[in-house]
């Protein structure tokens, strides 16, 4: 085999090729992690809303909660039947919330969106354990306040501390900022659900009804006998699964960003294969006196491969450290998207983790491999009496 050595000089001898390749690479690789991060991003924000045993009750047929009905008599009936997780004081572990919409500006625009403002009840907390007040306090039942996530009100006009909003004319005071480690609850607002379905006209109903079962089989006999239960006339599933369904409606967006990560590959592809078989065509002499040395063609072909790899590998790593650099020094890359599903804005944060800068790295090398095989084929092809008598 051809020491690895030869390929390292080489690709040296050539700095200024090498490096512009290199660069090139890298750019693909940067442009490929956000892309991806992005669609990880949006999975991870409604992966980690999900509880295991908590369950979602909605009107039949409905995709969102923003179009679903559940009457207060309906969910009065489902907090009776066994199984239900119970608190401290054998109260049942069920919220009754309704969600609406608040129409407002993002920051730097005068462009509003639907944001989702959603009405609880005391157990609404109880059920989103990872949600923690960072700023202010807590909204007081029965009045017109409400508390808002870090990143809305980082991206909303109106949501910081202390300001006011209004739904369907009704003035609210933000009082609180929460966190909740990112999942789904971070794209809401949330208030007290009797005032929010006053103003809203929705008395005698709500939205869903979300509970926690007692165990994984009580959750299976509670979804089942729920959907089976032609009186109440609702569907019933995991929290797990809602979210997924939520995801999949996002799926544009991913579509969209493996699109762009396609295209950079395929141009990149061509950039690799152009370096490559630059430097075969001035390297004939080169390629022959190593088949007359005794090389065979799988060596010589094993060794461009490897050169080409050389080069993807090293725009990898400048793509890679270049991503974790931009989201270091912003302290994390937050956005939004609207949700496809109910047509609100969905905020969550890029993802940078291993597994993205992975395919960010397995992208490089698949570039390697197929931008560096014709240029390396060529080369072997060469006649040994041809390839010495170039000039």
């Amino acid at each position: 085999m051809v020491p690895l050595k030869y390929n390292v000089r080489s690709l040296r001898a050539r700095k200024v090729g090498s490096l512009m390749t290199i660069f090139g690479i890298g750019m693909v690789v940067w442009a490929s992690i956000f892309a991806f991060g992005l669609s990880s991003g949006l999975d991870r924000t409604l992966e980690i809303a999900a509880e295991p045993l908590d369950v979602i009750v909605l009107r039949k047929g409905s995709t969102s909660e923003a179009v679903s009905a559940v009457t207060e008599s309906a969910a009065r009936e489902i907090k009776s039947l066994p199984g239900i997780a119970t608190n401290s004081d054998g109260a049942p572990l069920a919220a009754s919330e309704l969600v609406v919409f608040a129409y407002l500006p993002r920051r730097g625009s005068e462009i509003k969106v639907n944001v989702s403002v959603r009405g609880v009840d005391a157990v609404s907390r109880t059920l989103r354990k990872e949600m923690t007040i960072v700023e202010g306090r807590e909204f007081t039942p029965g009045v017109r306040e409400a508390i808002v996530s870090r990143a809305m009100a980082n991206r909303f006009q109106n949501l910081g501390l202390g300001d006011k909003f209004k739904v369907d004319g009704a003035e609210f005071e933000v009082v609180g900022i929460f966190e909740a480690g990112g999942g789904a609850v971070e794209s809401e607002i949330w208030t007290d659900e009797r005032v929010l379905a006053q103003i809203a006209k929705r008395t005698g109903a709500m939205s869903s009804l979300q509970f926690r079962a007692a165990s994984v089989a009580d959750q299976e006999r509670l979804i089942n006998h729920i959907k089976n239960d032609e009186q109440i006339d609702l569907g019933a599933l995991t929290e797990k699964q809602y979210y997924a369904e939520q995801a999949a409606q996002s799926g544009l967006i991913k579509f969209v960003g493996y699109t762009i990560a396609l295209v950079l590959t395929i141009g990149a592809m061509f950039a690799v294969a152009n370096t490559m078989y630059g430097a075969i065509a001035s390297r004939a002499r080169e390629i022959g006196t190593l088949r007359a040395l005794g090389f065979g063609r799988l060596s010589i072909l094993v060794a461009f491969m490897l050169e080409s790899l050389l080069l993807c590998l090293a725009g990898a790593a400048l793509g890679c450290l270049a991503a974790l650099a931009v989201n270091f020094f912003l302290g994390g890359i937050q956005t939004g998207t609207m949700n496809p599903g109910t047509f609100t804005e969905v905020a969550f944060s890029f993802d940078f983790g291993p597994k993205i800068l992975l395919q960010g790295v397995i992208l490089a090398v698949v570039m390697g491999l197929i931008g560096g095989f014709l240029p390396a084929l060529r080369a072997v092809r060469m006649k040994v009496v041809d390839a010495l008598r170039e000039v």
